[in-house]
């Protein structure tokens, strides 16, 4: 019986899944259209970035943080205490910021994508919508995700230079590291691609994160249990695409050896 239960589920999830695919690829045609709520635009706009701005940053913070402590206290017994502001930089660019404020927005964004449009779904609202001749996606979907690919760039790049400021914090206050020296290392080590290179990942992690969301919530079925079930199973759905996405994302934007190291040394 659990057996089935479970192959049932994962059919279900699958077929969403393809579900979200397709309004991906409706959303790209309808946005070549022109056609945008600016209203719900702005809104959404608001929601997703001014909204999530602290809890981001805490994060930034406490994670560059984290990351220096552990970082510093081997580099300097190794000698290279000078390198700790560059190698922390490198992190947050390419990885470290765009995937957090990727993760609490698919927390905080993506749930809340689910649960709205889900429960539009379930109290027939949806179909008012099409009785009115409003088509969903370019009243709700097109416009969270406008939101979301633009404000998360937004928020990873405040992302990074927070989670730097706590670095500088650590390194100056526990590990006696100069700020000029921590400094020069982010200067010497990071450059605009790697900055760029997160900014990119941080949009394609924005699409990703309306776009489930949405989906998830559209095809909601069952109630208030089947809001619940959506708006978990969209944030999982979004995590794992996130973190798959990014290894894709990174392994054709960083092939090969690196070189960012030698140059700041």
């Amino acid at each position: 019986m659990s057996q089935t239960s479970s192959n049932s589920d994962l059919e279900k999830w699958g077929r969403r899944l393809v579900a979200a695919v397709f309004l991906g690829g409706q959303v790209i045609v309808h946005l070549l259209k022109g056609k945008i709520h600016r209203r719900n635009t702005l809104e959404q706009m608001a929601t997703v970035g001014p909204e999530s701005l602290l809890i981001a940053l805490i994060t930034a913070a406490f994670v560059g943080m984290v990351f220096t402590v552990q970082v510093a206290r081997e580099f300097i017994s190794l000698g290279a205490g000078s390198t700790v502001g560059g190698v922390l930089a490198l992190a947050l660019a390419r990885e470290l910021a765009p995937i957090l404020t990727a993760v609490v927005l698919a927390g905080r964004i993506g749930s809340a994508f689910a649960a709205e449009i889900g429960t539009m779904r379930v109290t027939e609202q949806i179909d008012a919508l099409y009785m009115l001749k409003t088509d969903p996606i370019d009243y709700l979907v097109i416009p969270r995700a406008i939101a979301c690919c633009l404000m998360l760039p937004i928020l990873t790049l405040m992302s990074l230079l927070t989670g730097l400021f706590g670095g500088l914090i650590i390194s100056s206050s526990m590990y006696g590291i100069s700020q000029t020296v921590f400094l020069e290392s982010v200067r010497s080590f990071l450059s605009v691609w790697d900055i760029c290179s997160g900014e990119i990942k941080a949009f394609c992690f924005g699409a990703l994160i309306a776009i489930i969301g949405c989906s998830w919530g559209l095809t909601t079925s069952g109630g208030a249990k089947g809001v619940g079930q959506s708006t978990t199973t969209a944030v999982v759905t979004a995590l794992l695409a996130i973190f798959i996405s990014n290894f894709f994302l990174s392994w054709l934007m960083f092939q090969g050896t690196g070189s960012a190291v030698l140059q700041g040394l």
